[in-house]
């Protein structure tokens, strides 16, 4: 069987590894994770024992969690789409280094923002506290990465990569947590995601989001559920 994508919503982080096999020529299949629905199938601990999205099922049946990690190998599979780059190339490195910001430093900015929905009891000034932290967090990654799109086309530079795949699934976040106005506070950064979100890929995600059935670019074959999947777990 093709891999398979274990992917989260509302709003997961896994969102740009859907961008990203859209954006390559290999067949995959999709396994929806509801994330707010607690507890989460046990079966799902031989993916993931720690019960996170996203997770990559292999051909061979090995599970491959952490987004950095399945991008890199995602990139890995096709050199010559341009979305990752050989190991040890200056390029590499550089990828390397912005998916790594991406997926800690902004990553964990939005996490007092998530704790106001996760966390149950708080007061009013608890409640001011976590969304000014960040606010505050999230400014500085919006700000720096608004910099770096000021004369940029893509994240990396000229091309398209594996980081603007992941960046889309985590900046829009601002806008879902209405925390600035981008286009006036972060023009740059506003106009990339707004590129991002014309791109058929990035609709191909948020579709599946929602639930519906885009056709996408003809690589996509369908979802499975985890117990389809629990022959395949157990080997």
């Amino acid at each position: 069987m093709e891999p398979v994508l274990f992917y989260g919503v509302p709003q997961g982080c896994s969102f740009g590894a859907i961008v990203a096999f859209e954006w390559q020529d290999h067949p995959y299949r999709l396994c929806r994770i509801e994330m707010l629905e607690q507890p989460w199938d046990p079966l799902y601990a031989k993916v993931n024992p720690l019960f996170q999205t996203p997770a990559l099922l292999l051909e061979d049946g090995e599970p491959l969690t952490e987004s950095l990690a399945i991008l890199q190998h995602l990139a890995a599979r096709d050199l010559e789409t341009k979305l990752g780059f050989e190991q040890g190339s200056r390029e590499f490195d550089r990828l390397n280094q912005m998916l790594a910001y991406l997926n800690t430093d902004f990553f964990s900015a939005f996490n007092p923002l998530w704790a106001l929905y996760e966390t149950q009891g708080l007061n009013g000034v608890e409640q001011a506290l976590l969304r000014r932290l960040g606010r505050e967090r999230v400014a500085e990654g919006c700000a720096y990465l608004d910099g770096l799109l000021d004369k940029r086309e893509w994240l990396l530079g000229e091309e398209r990569s594996m980081a603007d795949a992941y960046f889309v699934g985590i900046a829009r976040w601002a806008e879902y947590h209405r925390l600035f106005d981008l286009e006036s506070d972060y023009p740059n950064l506003a106009r990339h995601l707004a590129k991002l979100r014309d791109d058929p890929a990035v609709r191909f995600a948020e579709a599946i989001e929602r639930g519906e059935q885009p056709a996408g670019q003809g690589h996509f074959k369908g979802h499975v559920t985890l117990k389809e999947l629990e022959s395949r777990l157990a080997a």
